[in-house]
């Protein structure tokens, strides 16, 4: 199994050229077993009111220049690469105390995508994502910012509890129904022993959501009547293997972007 780390706050002289991203918070011994057990975890409101607000407009910079740019441009898919603020969360001491808690100290940054959702946005299937996939040793999560959260039914998160566990990158479904006939039938959580289901989650303004990135996951339609629905994820790794969802251009990997020493190298 992955190596625990509990990390010490070494960050506050850091702190003081940094806006707060976080407020406080508890990640014990409590907090990191139900991420082993589910295969994610909710920090409901962690964000603070002034990064949600920062993070709203960049994302919205973001969806722009996607809509504007180029074809053959994915802002979203590289946000950081394309907003400065974005830019300087790769290395905020808040977020990588957090990924440093979950992966141990030697990680490494590996994509900022934006998952924004507007009104009448369909969602997304039932997937997995790989990394390492034989060696528990490495671990990869992602780290999800729900600027402005989501009910159920409107642009909500869906997961199954311990479905990490079986590392498996290539489950996939095209919707709930498909999903408990198939993969789900008669399948057990390997830990508890319980018949595996889906859970669909909320998520009040500003959580934060720590996931396992071999956890089986998909999201409910966005409805007609809704706002756009902001979520950045910035994910980290251990180093050791490829990573396919590593996005980064090679001129931003050269970039001396001020903390992110030892952090954007693939190994």
């Amino acid at each position: 199994m992955l190596r625990k780390y509990h990390l010490r706050s070494r960050y506050s002289q850091n702190l003081l050229n940094h806006a707060t991203l976080f407020k406080p918070y508890v990640f014990d011994h409590n907090q990191r077993a139900t991420l082993d057990r589910d295969g994610h975890l909710l920090f409901p409101g962690l964000l603070t009111q002034d990064a949600c607000t920062q993070l709203e407009t960049a994302l919205a910079d973001v969806q722009r220049q996607s809509e504007e740019g180029p074809e053959d441009q994915f802002p979203t898919r590289f946000a950081a690469e394309y907003n400065s603020h974005l830019e300087s969360l790769i290395a905020h001491p808040q977020l990588l105390e957090l990924a440093r808690q979950v992966l141990g100290p030697d990680i490494r940054y590996d994509h900022c995508v934006t998952l924004n959702r507007s009104a009448g946005n369909g969602g997304s299937n039932w997937h997995t994502h790989e990394y390492s996939d034989d060696d528990t040793n490495l671990g990869f999560i992602r780290i999800f910012f729900y600027v402005n959260g989501f009910e159920t039914e409107d642009g909500a998160l869906k997961v199954v509890p311990g479905s990490h566990h079986f590392r498996d990158p290539n489950i996939r479904a095209d919707n709930d129904k498909d999903l408990i006939e198939q993969w789900l039938r008669g399948r057990l959580h390997p830990t508890t022993g319980c018949p595996m289901r889906i859970e669909q989650l909320t998520a009040p303004v500003g959580t934060v959501v720590l996931m396992w990135t071999h956890s089986l996951h998909g999201v409910t339609p966005r409805k007609q009547s809704s706002a756009t629905r902001w979520t950045v994820v910035f994910a980290y790794r251990n180093p050791g293997r490829p990573s396919a969802a590593r996005w980064i251009n090679p001129n931003f990997e050269d970039r001396k972007i001020p903390g992110t020493e030892g952090l954007m190298s693939l190994y």
